[in-house]
């Protein structure tokens, strides 16, 4: 694996395990009681994330380029394979963070709603004791959480299952759009920017069916209706599933790629 290539995987794991981290989030804003603004500030994190899909673009795209015009060609497939299991990594770390981040996060909040400053904020999370503070709250999921898992889902099966094929496609939409200019040069051009073919089947389904199913059960937390507890199993039963996707969309890679180079030559 060469350093352009890292760099790339580098970028793969931050987008995923920001994407991970923000079911934490939820837990963070019904422990506050700070829900909007839990929401907020979470948006931070995801300007990293943007930012870091914003240079993974070209640089794979640069990548691709590039080896059309040399013998290594046929190793891109094993690139791309790299990529989504930087992505599973980045989703099982981000698991095994969620304890901590969401308690870092509610002190976060909590500094907020105080000195309601982003700058004051960032500097003492980075220069007055906030690194420390995470030292202190570093925790691994608890072994009670694990073992509640047998007493129920949290979520429903047509939710989980939705949200594999959601996190599948949105996690190898661009991947299969670049390697479908791999398998067919000439129209490469078209194909890498036809990723909304996968893509956005991804996004009707987590807009229409998984988001709005979990905003409704943060509010019957925060309300009463439903225990921290179950939200706790349904929170880890989609990070479950979210792994889950991501191992899928390796199945998904190269017959993603022949449908999106299919649809570029008929079009």
């Amino acid at each position: 694996m060469d350093r352009q290539l890292l760099l790339i995987c580098f970028l793969t794991f931050v987008i995923h395990l920001i994407g991970t981290l923000a079911y934490s989030v939820r837990i963070a804003g019904i422990r506050t009681r700070r829900i909007a603004v839990s929401l907020a500030l979470f948006s931070i994190l995801m300007l990293l994330s943007r930012t870091s899909n914003s240079f993974l673009g070209p640089f794979l795209a640069k990548r691709v380029e590039s080896s059309l015009a040399s013998p290594a060609a046929s190793a891109l497939l094993m690139d791309f394979r790299w990529l989504l299991i930087a992505a599973s990594l980045a989703t099982i770390v981000g698991a095994l963070l969620i304890p901590t981040f969401q308690r870092v996060f509610c002190r976060a909040v909590q500094h907020f709603q105080v000195h309601r400053s982003i700058p004051k904020l960032i500097l003492h999370g980075f220069f007055k004791g906030g690194l420390l503070y995470v030292r202190d709250m570093a925790s691994v999921p608890a072994a009670a959480n694990v073992k509640a898992l047998r007493s129920g889902h949290g979520v429903s099966a047509s939710i989980t299952l939705l949200n594999v094929a959601a996190v599948a496609l949105w996690t190898v939409g661009v991947f299969a759009a670049l390697y479908a200019g791999v398998l067919d040069p000439a129209v490469r051009v078209t194909s890498s920017t036809l990723s909304s073919i996968i893509n956005g089947g991804a996004t009707i389904m987590m807009a229409v069916f998984i988001d709005p199913h979990m905003s409704g059960m943060t509010d019957d937390v925060v309300e009463g209706r439903v225990s921290e507890s179950h939200f706790r199993r349904a929170v880890v039963w989609l990070v479950g599933s979210r792994l889950a996707g991501t191992l899928l969309a390796q199945l998904l890679l190269v017959p993603s790629a022949l449908l999106i180079a299919y649809v570029a030559r008929i079009i």
